[in-house]
C-alpha cells in the first residue's frame, strides 16, 4: 500500500511520466524541429539578454542550459519555451546592483542567489497551493509595466549603440541626460553596426518572422569587426567568452543579502508566475489540454533552484520565443530539451566565434525585441472597454519608468487593489419595478417598463455585503426608506446576489432593522443563498427578523405582503362594521399583471 502511494506520488510530481510513454515519431519530429529553431533564436537573444542583466553574455548561455533539462521533469504545458527573458534582466539589474556592483564576482554571487531564491520561493507557492497571488497582477498593471519596461531596457543599451559610456541605471532620464551630455563622444562606426543592424533586423522580420535574424546579425558583425579590423575604431566586442559547460558552484551569502533581495525576489516572482501562467493556459486552450498552476510554480521553482548551482540567472517563460516554438510545429517540452542540447554544443564548440561579436550588434537585438513588446493597440482597447483601468496602467507605466520598476509595479498592484476596494465599497444598488405579464423585477431607472408596487420598496444590490460596502448599502436602504417613509408598508431585498456577509455587514442590517421598525417599515429577504441564510441564523439575527420574512423569491415575498395587507384591511372594514367598503384587491390586481 505504501509503495503505491509513493509511486502514485512520483507521478504526480513528475509529470513526464504521464506523457513519455505514449511518446511516438511524430512527436519527436515536431520536439527536433521546434528546439533547433528555437535555440538558433536563443543563442543570440540570451547572450544579449545577459547583458541587460550586467552579466558576461556567457550566463545567458548557462542560464538557457540546466533549467531546461528540468523544466520537461515537471511542467504541465507542452509548449512553453524557458530561457532568459528581457524584462526578467531588467529587474535583475535593478535590485542586483543594490547589494553589489555589477561586473564583480560579488554581483554574479548575488545574481546566482538571486536566482535560488527565486526557485525556492516557486517550490513553496506550489507545495503551499498559493497561485491565487497571481491574481495581484492585473491585466493593467501588467500592461503598465510591459510597455516601461521595454522603454527602460533600450535606453539601457544606448551606451553599447552610440560607443559612449553610461551609468548602469533603470532611471530613463538619467541615461537620456548622460547621452545628451556625451553626444559629441559618439563612435560613428558603432552607431553605423548597431543602426544597420536594427534595420537588418526589421526588414528581415517582415519578410519572414521565423528566420534566425538574431543570428544572422551577430555572424556577420562579428564578420565584419575581424575582415575590417574594427577593434581599431574602438568599438567594443564580447571578447573572450570560455568554452565549456558551466561547473557546480555553491553560493556564499550572508543573511543581508537574502533580506536585501527580498523586494527584488518578490517582484520576480509575480512576473514570472504571471508569463508562466498566461502562456500555460493561452496554448493549453489552444490544444484542449490542462495547465496545473501549482505543477507548473514547482517546475519553474526546480528549473531555477537547480540552475542556480549551474550558474545560471533567473529564467522564465519567453513569450517570443513560446510563439516560434509552437509555429515550429512543438509537441512537448521535450523540445526545451532540444534546445539545451543545441546551447550545450555551442558552449563545447563554439564560444570562440563570438570573441569579435560587436556590442552595437547585441544592442540592436535587444532594443528589436523590446520595441516588438509594445501594443498601443491594447491601451485603446483599455480606454473603449474600462477607461478606469487605463488609467492604472498609464499610472503604473508612469511609476516604473520614473519612481523605479518594482516600486512602479507595486505602486501599480497598490492602485488595482485600491480601485477593487472602491468598487466594492460602492456596488450597484437598484431600485427595483415590477414588468407586467411576467414575474420579473428590473432597475427602474434603467427599463421603462418597469413599475413600482404600492407601498413595497423593492431593492436589490449586486455585491456581497461586507465592511467595504456595508455603511453604504445601509445608507442606501435608509434614504430610499426614508424618502417614501408616508408611503410603503415594507422593504423587500431581492438577495440573489449576495455570495457571502460578513460580521460588520450584519450589524449594520440589525441597525437597517431597527431603524425600520421605528418607522412602522417591515424589512424582507427574497432568494436569499442557503450559505448566507446560515450565517444569518448563527448570528441571531435571522430570528430576531422572523422567519416569515424570509422568502424564496421576490414574486412570493409580495404575495406573501399584499395577501397579508389584504386581510388585515377585510378584518378591519368588518371590525368597523362598514359593509359599504370594497374589498382590497391589491393581491388579485398584482397576479392579473404577472400573469
Amino acid at each position: 500500500m505504501k509503495l503505491t502511494a509513493i509511486l502514485a506520488w512520483i507521478k504526480g510530481r513528475f509529470n513526464i511520466l504521464n506523457w513519455l510513454p505514449n511518446y511516438s515519431k511524430e512527436d519527436l519530429a515536431g520536439d527536433l524541429k521546434s528546439g533547433i529553431t528555437v535555440g538558433v533564436i536563443e543563442i543570440p537573444q540570451a547572450m544579449a539578454y545577459a547583458v541587460i542583466a550586467g552579466l558576461s553574455p556567457i550566463y545567458g548561455l548557462y542560464g538557457s542550459l540546466i533549467p531546461l533539462l528540468i523544466y520537461p521533469l515537471f511542467g504541465t504545458s507542452r509548449h512553453l519555451a524557458l530561457g532568459i527573458v528581457a524584462t526578467d534582466m531588467i529587474i535583475i539589474a535593478s535590485g542586483a546592483s543594490l547589494v553589489a556592483d555589477p561586473g564583480t564576482d560579488k554581483y554574479v554571487t548575488v545574481v546566482l542567489l538571486l536566482t535560488m531564491l527565486v526557485g525556492l520561493v516557486h517550490i513553496a507557492m506550489s507545495l503551499f497551493r498559493m497561485g491565487f497571488l497571481v491574481n495581484l497582477l492585473s491585466k493593467p498593471v501588467i500592461y503598465g509595466f510591459m510597455v516601461a519596461a521595454p522603454i527602460i531596457i533600450g535606453f539601457s543599451q544606448m551606451g553599447n549603440l552610440f560607443g559612449v559610456e553610461l551609468e548602469r541605471t533603470q532611471y530613463v532620464g538619467v541615461l537620456a541626460m548622460q547621452l545628451f551630455e556625451q553626444i559629441e563622444m559618439i563612435n560613428p562606426v558603432a552607431l553605423a553596426i548597431g543602426g544597420s543592424g536594427l534595420i537588418l533586423l526589421f526588414v528581415l522580420q517582415k519578410i519572414n518572422p521565423l528566420f534566425p535574424r538574431a543570428l544572422l546579425l551577430i555572424a556577420a558583425g562579428g564578420f565584419s569587426v575581424w575582415f575590417f579590423n574594427l577593434e581599431r575604431y574602438h568599438v567594443d566586442v564580447i571578447g573572450v567568452i570560455p568554452s565549456g559547460l558551466p561547473s557546480f558552484q555553491l553560493h556564499e551569502f550572508t543573511l543581508d543579502d537574502v533580506r536585501r533581495l527580498v523586494p527584488t525576489v518578490t517582484t520576480l516572482v509575480l512576473i514570472q508566475l504571471m508569463a508562466i501562467m498566461s502562456l500555460g493556459k493561452t496554448f493549453g486552450n489552444k490544444y484542449k489540454y490542462p495547465i496545473d498552476a501549482n505543477k507548473e510554480f514547482f517546475a519553474l521553482g526546480m528549473a531555477n533552484f537547480v540552475g542556480s548551482f549551474f550558474q545560471s540567472p533567473p529564467m522564465s517563460g519567453s513569450f517570443s520565443r513560446t510563439a516560434v516554438s509552437d509555429e515550429a510545429g512543438t509537441r512537448t517540452p521535450l523540445s526545451n530539451v532540444v534546445t539545451a542540447i543545441i546551447i550545450g554544443l555551442t558552449l563545447l564548440f563554439l564560444t570562440p566565434l563570438f570573441y569579435f561579436v560587436p556590442m552595437p550588434a547585441l544592442a540592436a537585438v535587444i532594443i528589436a525585441a523590446t520595441i516588438s513588446l509594445i501594443d498601443v493597440k491594447e491601451l485603446r482597447y483599455l480606454f473603449r472597454t474600462k477607461p478606469s483601468e487605463a488609467y492604472i496602467a498609464i499610472f503604473t507605466f508612469a511609476c516604473t519608468l520614473i519612481i523605479g520598476i518594482q516600486e512602479g509595479i507595486l505602486l501599480g498592484i497598490g492602485a488595482s487593489l485600491l480601485s477593487v476596494l472602491y468598487r466594492t465599497s460602492r456596488p450597484n444598488v437598484a431600485v427595483l419595478g415590477h414588468i407586467r405579464g411576467s414575474r420579473n423585477f428590473r432597475d427602474i431607472e434603467r427599463n421603462r417598463k418597469a413599475k413600482s408596487i404600492d407601498e413595497l420598496l423593492l431593492l436589490r444590490f449586486d455585491s456581497s455585503m461586507e465592511f467595504s460596502n456595508a455603511d453604504y448599502i445601509k445608507d442606501f436602504i435608509i434614504q430610499q426608506s426614508g424618502e417614501q417613509n408616508k408611503q410603503i408598508r415594507a422593504v423587500v431585498i431581492d438577495a440573489k446576489s449576495i455570495n457571502d456577509i460578513d460580521t460588520t455587514a450584519i450589524e449594520t442590517l440589525q441597525s437597517v432593522k431597527e431603524t425600520l421598525e421605528d418607522w412602522d417599515i417591515e424589512l424582507h429577504f427574497a432568494g436569499l443563498k442557503t450559505p448566507v441564510q446560515k450565517l444569518l441564523m448563527r448570528s441571531g439575527l435571522a430570528r430576531k427578523i422572523g422567519g416569515t420574512h424570509f422568502h424564496e423569491t421576490t414574486h412570493d415575498a409580495i404575495i406573501y405582503l399584499l395577501e397579508k395587507w389584504d386581510k388585515e384591511e377585510e378584518r378591519e372594514y368588518e371590525q368597523n362594521g362598514d359593509d359599504e367598503a370594497e374589498t382590497p384587491h391589491r393581491l388579485r390586481d398584482y397576479l392579473d399583471d404577472a400573469d
